[in-house]
């Protein structure tokens, strides 16, 4: 029962759409009508500009403390797989809002630093460099996403926190499918705020 409340709440704050809620009740909008059609903080910067972006981060962020660490508290190590994995899945996949949601940049980022912060720090390092050398967010994701499924297995004994990284990788790669189709056509735009 301890697993099935910890999928359960990490699903439910997983779908709470911090980019959703700012633009429709803050500028009245829906950050999926514009950009990528993604709920995610990238597409929110994109559009409405960095503070709405950096908020839209950190609401991601916090959810996925709040689920891991419930998931720690009721079953330990793999309560914190659960609630991870599950707010992951909230979060692309949200309730709330038509199932239509981010692509767990933000949120992977939150589990990567619950797993060890050295593991956020170089994920976090080698996104900014991609980032700043191709100008293309969606190849910082990945790239970040890739090394996140290779460096969990030298920072951490766990299984299930290697299985959450793991997990993890995969899915920002799976929710980015979309954009490894134009990177391969070469047609991926670079990013560029917006100044709502």
């Amino acid at each position: 029962m301890k697993y099935v409340l910890t999928a359960v709440f990490g699903y439910l704050i997983g779908s709470v759409s911090g980019s959703i809620i700012i633009t429709r009740y803050v500028y009245h909008d829906d950050v999926r009508d514009h950009g990528s059609g993604n709920a995610g903080a990238t597409n929110v910067a994109r559009t409405f500009g960095w503070r709405p972006g950096i908020i839209t981060f950190i609401c991601d962020f916090i959810k996925c403390v709040l689920a891991m660490y419930f998931g720690k508290y009721f079953a330990g190590e793999w309560g914190m797989f659960i609630g991870g994995a599950f707010c992951l899945i909230g979060h692309c996949f949200p309730l709330y809002f038509g199932f239509k949601g981010g692509k767990a940049v933000s949120t992977g980022a939150c589990v990567a630093a619950l797993i060890d912060w050295k593991l956020f720090l170089v994920m976090l390092i080698i996104f900014l460099l991609v980032a700043v050398k191709t100008k293309i967010v969606s190849v910082s994701s990945l790239t970040a996403a890739v090394v996140l499924i290779i460096a969990v297995f030298f920072v951490t004994p766990s299984l299930p926190l290697r299985l959450l990284g793991v997990f993890t990788g995969l899915l920002v790669i799976y929710m980015h499918r979309s954009n490894i189709k134009r990177l391969m056509k070469g047609e991926e735009g670079k990013f560029s705020p917006g100044h709502r």
